[in-house]
């Protein structure tokens, strides 16, 4: 098979490959890591006896691609940053570029290890050397002039003791050899921090001792390292949201006159019977909700517990208020998808359906995990039901409240119906459910009031001369003035 066939092979090609990279040089290719689909394959291949990871670009920006591939590499390598060396590479004109590098056999990345401290307490002693290392590796990058405009733990990987940068194609030179500008390191650390977990924000000024002790070329004043996270936050939460309505790596989109549907890619295989007949998978489940609007029903899929939520259509009058906007399950898909994204506790959001006649939009269904958590109500009742009502809910549930509502405070979303029924324990997190009312605002002065209404709402569970209704009132952080700046 040549190279140049691999923009026809689609997400999963047929594995062992063989590939004809030039005259008399076969590539093996074993498995994949990473594939845009008739652009860039990459993974494990075979070549001249031994294993080799394998960057495979085709298709029509395949020579800009490779050129920067090939620039990177050569970039790291020159100044003696720890990278995985480039053994052989090439580009035929009409078919594409391989390049091949030295495989790091059981090498793993920090992102992969970040991922599995993520459940300690936040900066734990592993997170923060974990962290540290990284940093420490981005200031010998910076000190040499160069940055990753994709900065990000998955781009160093731990072998044998050695931190190595990989993914040449997306380091950048300001003036080699000479350490960057402060603009650029800010706006590079920016990257790399806007991709950690907002809660480590207050931690940052910390953290950066470990950069500053590498590469002490520039002050790194925190206001405007902030800013520059803040920034790249909001961009990465918008172009995560678009992919949720498109075809990618990460979701399976299909579109047209009959259905809308959407479902993360790694579920699609074991989604796929569900999605065909919903309301069957509904009707064999067991009844959480049968309403006007909408039921609900908890059905167990490959050995797993999910929720599927129809949104029905009540008549004439109701689908003419519907059929032309998006429906109530694409805004919980979105708005799950959005607190999954931000780390606000909520079931994860799995796939949506909606069915349309001519476009025109009619039922729709939203699938996602079950959460088996305590709802905030029976949760608290203990509380009222002591003597004199006096007896106070644990510690840890009432910091987590209070967090819960710092986070959303911060990123400026209301709920919408924040009910106790709304709200459950799980997993020492407080997670929402029910997102139809959702939104996120782009102004303080449509959300402090909003704000107010969800702390209202929440507190009006129990009665206001309670000691525990007082105590949420103290303890739960108030609405930002609505007249300030956003």
């Amino acid at each position: 098979m040549k190279l140049g066939d691999l923009r026809r092979a689609g997400r999963a090609p047929s594995l062992p490959m063989p590939l004809e990279a030039s005259a008399g040089e076969t590539v093996q290719l074993l498995s994949l890591l990473r594939v845009l689909p008739g652009q860039r394959y990459v993974g494990l291949a075979q070549w001249q006896g031994g294993k080799v990871l394998a960057k495979l670009l085709v298709g029509n920006r395949a020579e800009r691609h490779y050129a920067r591939e090939v620039e990177g590499a050569r970039l790291l390598a020159e100044h003696g940053l720890c990278t995985p060396p480039l053994l052989e590479q090439g580009f035929q004109a009409g078919e594409g570029g391989w390049l091949l590098f030295d495989y790091l056999e059981d090498a793993s990345s920090l992102g992969d290890e970040w991922r599995a401290l993520e459940v300690q307490p936040v900066l734990s002693d592993a997170q923060r050397v974990l962290l540290g290392d990284a940093l420490a590796v981005i200031a010998q990058l910076h000190g040499k002039g160069l940055w990753q405009d994709d900065l990000h733990l998955d781009n160093v990987l731990r072998h044998d003791g050695r931190l190595y940068l990989i993914d040449g194609g997306g380091v950048r030179a300001e003036t080699p050899g000479q350490p960057l500008s402060r603009a650029t390191v800010l706006a590079n650390l920016g990257v790399f921090f806007a991709q950690l977990p907002a809660k480590l924000d207050v931690f940052i000024e910390e953290l950066l001792v470990h950069y500053l002790l590498v590469n002490g070329e520039h002050a790194l004043p925190l206001e405007a390292l902030l800013k520059e996270v803040a920034k790249v936050r909001r961009w990465r939460l918008r172009d995560y949201l678009r992919k949720i309505g498109r075809d990618c790596s990460l979701f399976s989109v299909r579109r047209g006159a009959s259905m809308l549907r959407a479902v993360r890619r790694e579920d699609e295989s074991r989604l796929a019977a569900l999605l065909c007949d919903p309301d069957a998978a509904i009707a064999a489940g067991q009844s959480l909700k049968r309403g006007g609007s909408s039921t609900v029903a908890q059905v167990e899929v490959a050995g797993s517990s999910l929720v599927i939520k129809r949104y029905n259509i009540k008549g004439v009058g109701h689908w003419l208020k519907r059929f032309w906007r998006p429906s109530r399950a694409w805004h919980s898909w979105r708005e799950g998808n959005r607190l999954d994204f931000l780390g606000i506790a909520t079931p994860k959001p799995l796939a949506m359906l909606e069915l349309r006649t001519f476009w025109l939009r009619r039922g729709a269904y939203l699938v996602t995990e079950h959460l088996a958590g305590e709802d905030i109500i029976a949760r608290f009742k203990l509380c009222l039901d002591s003597p004199h009502g006096t007896s106070l809910p644990p510690e840890a549930e009432l910091k987590a409240l209070e967090e819960l509502f710092a986070v959303l405070r911060r990123e400026q979303i209301s709920h919408g119906d924040l009910k106790g029924t709304n709200l459950l324990w799980q997993a020492g997190r407080w997670a929402l459910i029910d997102l139809d009312a959702m939104q996120q605002h782009r102004s303080t002065v449509t959300f402090a009031p909003a704000y107010d209404r969800d702390r209202a709402r929440l507190l009006r569970n129990w009665p206001n001369d309670s000691a525990l209704y007082q105590l949420l009132d103290q303890r739960l952080p108030p609405a930002p003035d609505a007249d300030s700046a956003d």
